[in-house]
């Protein structure tokens, strides 16, 4: 590899880092005579996960980190002194093959700032990938962010090449998206979705009539939102994924705790670390939607528009609705299973099936892989003495499960001795 390339590759793998919603799922592209790479088999590599569980490495960068716009939260707004790289797409092309064959990556995920318009910087992205399967052949997978604003015959050839293509929301209110960045406005960024929700189910209804008619984004699309930069509540944040899931083909909605990389602007909060708890609450939250049958309004809604950062999101509206339990687990249904706090799908299926031989107890429980430090509170079951919320109250349940860290009690008790010695 050249020097010159190098250097290229240092600043755009940076540049590319704070860009989260990297996922290979949902794709079964798989490799052909006389060509290279499979969707299932260093510097800017990161780890993303098939379908089927596996660890997959993918070459994550930007072709360029010019950018025309200036949004406060980017590392790369126009604004920034920082260093700017471009790669032309004959060497970006070059560098995901070299990689490939010394094995250091199984796939792209590719990136772009925009530079000249949204449609010329589309356009050098999909030449990237375009010669990437048809003149080196390469299977393995490639994820390709689709630029806001983007025209929808770009976005058509995209998905013919690209097995996820994504674009990122960002702000989840237009209102804070347009204090932030002025250049942009939501319907730049529905449009292209709606691009490629149409090329998708198009591409489906083909396949239908044409077996070997070409797939478009076979692992569907995703996007990603910025948790913590604009004061919206997570009610505000989860309502939106909530709709966002109900397009036949969003895969998934990915948070990023915001960083503050741009702590100058005023329009910004000052904080010193990421919302790293709230963002993994968010993510459970998502997972109780997709998975747990779960509503939006159960979860969050106007008494309680954020989630509770002391327990997961199932508990806490355990601990709200004490009136749902204790639940019997020989007897209860199960969509009333998954909603007991240390039950989760697996171990819902297999409660529902064991139990047709024999009842089920304390121990038969723990074997199938309920977490009974949590559940034998909401639980009754075959030799289970443990009193139950109802018994005990969802307050003393609560500090069971969340006891005080004695290590932040010491630092109290000892900041509150020298308080008063002073």
């Amino acid at each position: 590899m050249k020097a010159s390339v190098l250097d290229k590759v240092k600043i755009l793998a940076e540049s590319a880092k704070y860009d989260v919603s990297c996922s290979s799922s949902g794709t079964t592209r798989q490799n052909k005579a006389g060509g290279v790479g499979n969707t299932v088999g260093g510097m800017g590599v990161c780890h993303s996960f098939a379908e089927d569980g596996r660890c997959i490495s993918l070459l994550k960068i930007m072709l360029t980190n010019h950018c025309i716009y200036d949004c406060a939260y980017c590392v790369n707004r126009r604004s920034n002194d920082r260093p700017r790289a471009t790669l032309s797409v004959t060497e970006l092309v070059d560098l995901t093959m070299e990689f490939y064959r010394r094995n250091y990556i199984e796939g792209l995920f590719l990136s772009s700032g925009v530079v000249r318009s949204a449609d010329y910087t589309m356009e050098r992205m999909v030449r990237v990938i375009k010669d990437l399967r048809q003149v080196h052949r390469f299977n393995g997978y490639i994820h390709m962010k689709s630029i806001p604003g983007a025209s929808r015959e770009l976005v058509n050839e995209a998905g013919l090449y690209a097995d996820r293509l994504s674009v990122n929301v960002e702000i989840p209110k237009e209102e804070s998206l347009r204090h932030l960045a002025p250049e942009k406005d939501f319907r730049s960024v529905f449009q292209p979705m709606r691009y490629i929700q149409q090329g998708v189910l198009e591409s489906n209804e083909e396949r239908k009539k044409y077996r070997h008619a070409p797939r478009f984004a076979p692992a569907g699309q995703s996007t990603q939102v910025i948790v913590g930069a604009t004061p919206e509540t997570d009610k505000d944040i989860l309502f939106l994924s909530s709709a966002l899931y109900k397009r036949p083909t969003m895969r998934r909605v990915y948070y990023s705790g915001y960083v503050s990389v741009n702590d100058y602007d005023t329009r910004l909060p000052a904080l010193k670390q990421p919302p790293l708890v709230r963002e993994n609450r968010l993510y459970q939250a998502d997972w109780l939607m997709r998975f747990y049958q779960f509503r939006v309004d159960e979860i969050v809604d106007d008494r309680f528009p954020d989630l509770d950062l002391e327990v997961d999101p199932k508990l806490a509206w355990a601990l709200r609705h004490p009136e749902q339990f204790p639940i019997d687990v020989n007897r209860a249904d199960y969509e009333m299973l998954l909603r007991v706090p240390g039950i989760g799908v697996k171990s819902a299926k297999l409660i529902v099936v064991s139990r047709r031989y024999s009842r089920l107890g304390f121990y038969q429980l723990k074997k199938i892989g309920v977490v009974m430090k949590k559940a034998k509170y909401f639980i009754t079951c075959h030799e289970l003495p443990t009193k139950t919320v109802h018994e005990l109250s969802p307050q003393t349940v609560r500090g069971l499960l969340v006891p005080r860290p004695k290590k932040r009690e010491d630092e109290r008790q000892l900041k509150l001795l020298f308080t008063d010695d002073e």
